[in-house]
């Protein structure tokens, strides 16, 4: 006891030599495992840490960085918390990230690309050492401000080989022609489609384009008044079915194609309330395969996307390069899968 209380100097405060003797290393040790945590062995890192927390030591994170050049710290910047796919993704990577020993800086910029720069030049000012953003619609000055510093970053939740910027995710523009295929071959030609808004979002952007070429290529076309885009809510969802739903019958589509599946979801609850049932009298399609979308009646025809993978592939790739394993960041595709279920099928007049 009376060294512990020498060790403090008075002053309270647990020190480092402290955690070194109850953890049985050296203070060298203690210290690389929380400045370079790759050197230690797993085993002596949770021996250490075990330690720290007994004695509820928190290293200095200013004195880290400014020892060792190193802040241990990454960022990643989402459009919303209100959407379960992105807590998928940063699940992801706080799991890679907090098993190196890194501490993820989460941002949110409300798919406000101003909103997004500001949270990024936040970061920046703490140190943060690499940085993954979802999709590419960030100002210009975000992408020179990482480039100008070196900091390494990834583009998530899309994918293009044309893409200026090291990609992790999938090709919007592609899945959706591929979903807009699987409703024509099943006989379609009246097209209608739900969307979230498409302003400062170049993923909604590509997906609409991927169905305007998949009709294109088969003779059709998507009328103005055939795209409704709103809010990605229930509510929009059933108020947009009910609207295309208010025509005549020649005038009403047989397939709607929706943006995700939060909106596809609202428009079956629409069609119930209005006594419709997919696919007897319409087709359906959504996007992301939420946990409910197969669960619900009808089930939903959509596309999975293995959103952790994605945040995993992000944090390992800006793991390596921090670490000098890797020298820069390398585009990666996540392939969705088609999950064709009960909301599609044949056009209603090829049915007997």
């Amino acid at each position: 006891m009376t060294g512990t209380k020498r060790a403090r100097e008075g002053s309270g405060r647990v020190k480092l030599e402290e955690v070194a003797s109850a953890a049985n290393v050296s203070t060298a040790t203690v210290s690389r495992v929380f400045n370079e945590p790759e050197k230690v062995s797993e085993a002596i890192r949770e021996r250490v840490k075990e330690a720290a927390r007994a004695l509820n030591w928190i290293p200095n994170a200013a004195g880290r960085a400014l020892a060792s050049s190193r802040t241990h710290i990454m960022g990643a910047i989402i459009p919303t918390l209100d959407n379960e796919i992105f807590a998928h993704q940063v699940g992801g990577m706080q799991a890679v990230f907090s098993n190196a020993g890194y501490t993820l800086f989460l941002g949110c910029s409300n798919y406000d690309p101003l909103e997004g720069l500001r949270q990024a030049e936040a970061m920046l000012a703490r140190g943060v050492e690499a940085i993954a953003l979802v999709g590419e619609s960030h100002p210009a000055e975000l992408f020179a401000a990482l480039k100008a510093r070196n900091i390494p970053y990834v583009v998530t939740y899309s994918y293009s080989t044309r893409s200026e910027h090291p990609c992790i995710g999938f090709d919007n523009r592609a899945a959706f022609m591929r979903m807009t295929n699987h409703l024509l071959s099943l006989g379609h030609r009246r097209f209608a489609c739900i969307f979230q808004p498409v302003a400062n979002n170049d993923r909604v952007a590509a997906r609409l384009a991927g169905v305007r070429e998949a009709l294109a290529a088969a003779g059709l076309q998507l009328a103005d008044e055939d795209l409704l885009i709103g809010p990605s809510t229930l509510e929009f969802g059933a108020e947009s079915f009910s609207h295309l739903m208010t025509r005549d019958g020649k005038a009403r589509p047989t397939a709607i194609v929706c943006g995700n599946d939060n909106i596809a979801l609202g428009a079956l609850m629409a069609a119930n309330a209005l006594g419709l049932n997919a696919p007897k009298d319409f087709s359906i399609t959504g996007f992301d395969d939420l946990a409910i979308s197969s669960r619900f009646t009808p089930r939903l025809t959509t596309m999975k996307v293995d959103n952790q993978a994605i945040g995993t592939l992000a944090a390992n790739q800006l793991l390596a390069i921090v670490a000098g394993q890797q020298a820069s960041p390398k585009s990666e595709e996540v392939v969705p899968v088609l999950q064709v279920r009960d909301s599609s099928g044949p056009r209603p007049e090829e049915r007997g």
